[in-house]
């Protein structure tokens, strides 16, 4: 036992050696997570607002100039222009000088007092954000409007007094967990698990095609080293490096960008050390397919579009298909986002969420299992 000890110890230290001379790959992978929260913070926005709009106002009445006042007003909608019909706003449009056209058509004022005013809303639909950001903004705005509209007609009319008119149904909304609606409050959780999954693999498959690349292994397997004593020593200074990571990307999450980490530290840092694993499994199994360097870092390209597409990080899984959802539930991430967001956000337990975390730990087990298997084979 001491001497499969020290054995593996010589093959540590002969790893973390390799990764402390790759200075460029080192600092790419410390500084990649930082690069990644700050371009989602400050160049990535998930609410679109302040849509830059061109009006055809053809009524320049009171009510028109209202209307147009409450969907500024609303900070969706940022009045860029002023033209003359709805041909104008549509080459607008077209030249991509605007992203929204308002068009009101003339004797606005008389057809609001008779209650069959209609205004037209034209959205750039070559921007699907901005459509459905536009259309639910500009209905949101209209039926506020018209309500207050409603009550002031109702008022005129002596049959109440203003003060004392209500509308049948209030509504009172309350946000949850995150009452800002902050973007990195959702961001950061689900980014983390993906930027973790996608550098465990990389860097496990990379030390391992790396080698055979060079003719190394040969020259290892010669040693009294035996092919699992040979996987541990390589996997151990990629796990503490993972490791490094995540502390980075939550120390910056927490003190930097203000996000609130609400949990338990220590659930969240064992789950996160199985689903680490779990990603250097993977990277093994990259590795017995890759044969080279560029070969593995390929695969693992497509592994983390995936990742950002099929895991719940920035769409959300339910309205996805069935089949595209089973392609989601094969990627560990899809787990470990609602297992971090879930700690670090809502501050819930392992009762809450035990059969993501039951899915991970047998995914763990079975990647690693054929890992080592098909690691094994390789070697012999």
């Amino acid at each position: 036992m001491h001497k499969r000890l020290v054995r593996i110890a010589a093959i540590i230290q002969k790893e973390t050696v390799q990764i402390l001379r790759d200075w460029r790959t080192l600092a790419m992978v410390l500084l990649l997570p930082i690069l990644e929260m700050f371009l989602f913070a400050y160049a990535v926005s998930l609410t679109v607002d302040h849509i830059p709009t061109a009006v055809a106002d053809m009524s320049k009445d009171t009510q028109s100039r209202a209307f147009v006042g409450a969907l500024t007003a609303s900070g969706y909608f940022d009045i860029e222009m002023y033209l003359g019909d709805e041909a104008q706003v549509t080459q607008a449009i077209d030249e991509e000088r605007v992203k929204a056209g308002v068009v009101i058509p003339p004797d606005f004022a008389v057809q609001v007092e008779r209650g069959d005013a209609q205004v037209l809303i034209l959205l750039d639909g070559s921007d699907s954000t901005t459509v459905g950001a536009g259309y639910s903004a500009a209905s949101a705005v209209a039926q506020t409007w018209a309500m207050e509209l409603t009550v002031e007609k109702v008022s005129r009319m002596g049959m109440a007094d203003s003060s004392g008119i209500s509308l049948p149904i209030s509504t009172s909304t309350r946000v949850l967990y995150n009452p800002d609606m902050d973007d990195m409050v959702f961001i950061m959780p689900g980014l983390m698990a993906v930027l973790l999954q996608v550098m465990a693999m990389g860097q496990a498959a990379t030390a391992v095609v790396r080698e055979r690349e060079l003719g190394v292994v040969e020259q290892i397997l010669v040693t009294p080293a035996r092919p699992l004593e040979l996987l541990i020593g390589k996997m151990a200074p990629n796990l503490a490096l993972i490791v490094v990571d995540l502390l980075i990307i939550v120390l910056f999450g927490v003190f930097w960008f203000g996000v609130p980490f609400v949990g338990s530290v220590w659930l969240f840092g064992w789950l996160s050390l199985l689903f680490i694993i779990s990603g250097l499994g993977l990277g093994l199994l990259i590795s017995t397919v890759a044969r080279t360097q560029k070969q593995a870092q390929q695969i693992t390209t497509l592994f983390m579009m995936l990742c950002m597409l099929l895991t719940g990080l920035v769409y959300p899984l339910e309205p996805m298909p069935a089949v595209v959802r089973a392609v989601g539930g094969l990627i560990p991430a899809t787990y470990f986002i609602r297992i971090a967001r879930g700690v670090i956000t809502k501050g819930v337990g392992l009762s809450f969420m035990w059969q993501d975390v039951l899915i991970l730990a047998g995914y763990s087990v079975l990647v690693i299992g054929l890992s080592v298997t098909a690691f094994r084979k390789r070697l012999d």
